[in-house]
């Protein structure tokens, strides 16, 4: 093939002084082009022309159908070039063999019957429909035009009698108003009601009895109307309870100022409606109240609304607790006792899912709400305790278990004066779930109110012997045998306490037992206690609080100080544990401040550290760097080998005072200047700048200025600041 020719390079593209628009070129297009070529017009004037003329349309007519017999518009248009040329049997030849070839299309039908009406060949037109609506009884098009010719001629009786047989094939209901408008043109509104009443029967729907009952209205029948209406709601049952039939029932008795009848229609289409499906009935209540009710009618009308907004809420997620809290609460504050009821019901049937303790907490509530809006407001106390068995029967106690619920059970029988059923509740309970302290503990407060000291015992021996590591437990059994002046019982009490292998809080039970002996005065008893716990651990809050109950309780100073050194000493010894020896230091000189020696404040105050501030590189959980922080380091008297930096500035500082002192001491200073210049700039440099912030804990803390960018590069991730 040859070469495709290369696209010309447009060299100059700034714009053309004449511009030409779009519009422009379109109308020259259209101008330039060349008129369509059409065949000139003929004049017939010669009877033999006229019949070539005929002969040669018929042939291509003839031809054009024998190519495609199903091409229906063919066939139309051969027909109504006959009509053209007056020769209407040849049409109707041609119609008859279009129905031959296809009777069930509905355009040859048409244009056949209406060829016959254009010439008002009646007879023959009433003929066609006749056996169009024979042929075709479900087009309602054939019936329609059937029916309008005959109403257009004035045969009113056979339009009927076409309208008679169109609804005998029960047509939709747009055939039945065209019939209901051919009564009413008449003037035969009792025709035209018989045919309501047929029409009703045939689609017995919401909407065709509101067409019915608007029209016994238009013909100002009210009580028609009215049994219309009522009819509506009979013959439909549940079908019938639809929102637009009691609208418009309630409408209509507005319109005809029956506001009881109206207000009555709509209080029972809410009742009887389904929520999902009253949004509109719920809009024109409230706008019926609003114009014609009082207070009380708007507040039923917005309670209402907020019910249906539960009632939605819920269809959504019937496991939504919150939604039940606020429904119940509004029934039981506007609705009767059996509405409220109905709705507790409701709510404890929505059961959680899975049974996971975090899902039944608030599931639980509501059979507790249930339990207590029967036995308080319902005053249905064996209804009350109905619910609660039912409840402690629906929870899976070998999973999980709820003290409240029992507690409360037990709570409402001995309200009931029923001792014995309460013991037996909550032995129940305890029986069902052991490892419940709460169950105990309400039961032992239970037996307490009572004075059934016995009991008590009993029931914390049980307590304890299922659970030994409570120590709660412990310290409760012993406050109730010391409030019992049982010394001895309760000191016995804790001495078994502290002797379990295992307790959950150690920490409380110790203090409970020394606070015990000290408020006997039992002066040795609790140094042995100290003693025996120093003897577990060595933490530093046990050292202290042992050293202020010799200078507080005891009032022995000497004591007192004593166990600060023997704490002191033993810190020192675990180098590691710098931040409790300073909480140690701090509490020792607070004692003497409060004892008022100088001697032994100074001795303190000497074996206070130096605080110095430094950084540390700290390491994410993945091993990489995260960012440096600042730490206090404290340094004790005696380690300064541990803090270089220190040890030299404190050198420096004496050098520059020996170089600064009496005249005397100057030639020393001299006898070498060579090698002394470096360390004299040295010495400057770090009085002047004073890098490190060195700070005694015993003393205000001097802020001092930080360090520069080049110290802060060097060393190895600490540095002094």
């Amino acid at each position: 093939g040859g070469r495709m020719p290369r696209p010309t390079r447009v060299k100059n593209k700034s714009p053309a002084p004449l511009q030409i628009t779009a519009e422009q070129i379109l109308r020259e297009a259209a101008e330039r082009q060349d008129t369509e070529a059409r065949p000139p017009k003929q004049r017939i004037t010669d009877p033999e022309e006229l019949e070539e003329y005929k002969l040669r349309k018929r042939k291509a007519f003839e031809d054009s159908i024998r190519r495609n017999r199903q091409l229906v518009t063919t066939w139309i248009k051969y027909a109504q070039w006959e009509e053209t040329q007056d020769d209407f049997e040849r049409a109707r030849s041609i119609f008859e063999r279009a129905l031959d070839e296809d009777y069930r299309n509905v355009p040859i039908w048409l244009k056949y019957a209406e060829m016959e009406m254009r010439h008002k060949n009646i007879n023959r037109a009433r003929n066609i429909w006749d056996r169009a609506v024979t042929l075709l009884p479900r087009i309602s098009q054939l019936w329609y035009k059937y029916s309008y010719m005959e109403d257009v001629i004035g045969n009113y009786a056979g339009a009927r009698q076409v309208f008679e047989r169109w609804m005998e094939w029960s047509p939709d209901e747009h055939c039945w108003m065209a019939f209901v408008n051919f009564e009413m043109r008449l003037g035969e509104v009792d025709r035209a009601r018989t045919v309501y009443e047929r029409f009703v029967k045939c689609h017995p729907s919401v909407k065709s009895w509101l067409k019915y009952g608007k029209f016994e209205e238009q013909q100002g029948a009210v009580e028609r109307a009215r049994a219309v209406y009522t009819r509506a709601l009979e013959i439909l049952g549940e079908e019938g309870e639809d929102e637009r039939l009691f609208i418009a029932f309630a409408k209509f008795e507005e319109r005809h100022h029956e506001g009881d009848r109206a207000r009555a229609i709509y209080k029972y289409a809410l009742d009887h409606v389904p929520k999902q499906r009253a949004q509109d009935l719920y809009k024109m209540f409230t706008t019926f109240e609003k114009t014609h009710g009082d207070r009380t009618g708007i507040e039923n009308i917005i309670i209402s609304k907020r019910r249906f907004q539960y009632e939605e809420e819920l269809r959504q997620a019937p496991t939504n607790y919150d939604v039940w809290f606020d429904y119940v609460r509004l029934e039981e504050e506007f609705g009767d006792v059996d509405a409220a009821r109905e709705v507790y019901e409701r709510a404890i049937a929505a059961v959680p899912p899975v049974t996971e303790k975090r899902l039944w907490r608030r599931y639980i509530y509501l059979w507790i709400m249930y339990a207590v809006f029967e036995e308080v407001v319902a005053k249905d106390t064996n209804k009350a305790r109905e619910v609660y068995k039912a409840c402690l029967s629906l929870i899976p106690h070998k999973k999980f278990s709820f003290a409240k619920v029992w507690t409360l059970f037990a709570k409402f029988e001995v309200r009931q004066h029923n001792l014995d059923g309460a013991r037996k509740i909550f032995g129940q309970a305890i029986g069902m779930a052991p490892m419940k302290d709460k169950l105990y503990e309400n039961y032992i407060q239970l037996e307490l109110q009572l004075g059934e000291v016995d009991r008590c015992r009993k029931l914390y021996q049980g307590f304890l012997a299922n659970n030994p590591t409570n120590c709660k437990a412990w310290t409760q059994f012993a406050d109730l045998e010391r409030n019992l002046n049982e010394v001895d019982r309760a000191r016995g009490v804790l001495e078994l306490a502290v002797s379990q292998p295992t307790l959950d809080m150690p920490e409380l039970l110790w203090k409970h037992y020394i606070d015990f002996e000290i408020g006997l005065g039992e002066h040795g008893r609790t140094r042995d206690l100290y003693r025996r716990l120093l003897q577990r651990t060595k933490h530093v809050k046990v050292w202290i609080s042992f050293a202020q109950f010799e200078h507080a309780a005891a009032g022995d100073h000497a004591a007192a100080r004593a166990v600060f050194s023997e704490a002191h000493s033993y810190f020192k010894q675990n180098s590691e544990l710098k931040d409790e020896r300073v909480m140690l230091l701090e509490n020792w000189l607070a004692m003497e401040k409060d004892i008022g020696d100088n001697a032994q404040l100074e001795k303190v105050q000497r074996m206070m550290p130096r605080r110095v501030k430094k950084r540390r590189l700290i390491k994410a959980e993945d091993g990489s760097d995260a960012g440096w922080e600042e730490y206090w380091h404290y340094i004790f008297p005696g380690e300064e080998s541990g803090a270089p930096n220190l040890k030299l500035l404190e050198r420096a500082h004496a050098w520059k005072r020996q170089k600064t002192g009496p005249a005397t001491e100057q030639p020393a200073a001299t006898e070498q200047p060579a090698a002394e210049q470096p360390a004299q700039k040295f010495v400057n440099f770090v009085a002047s700048k004073e890098v490190f912030t060195s700070t005694d804990t015993g003393c205000p803390e001097k802020e001092k200025a930080p360090a520069t960018a080049e110290g802060k590069k060097k060393g190895e991730g600490e540095k002094n600041e």
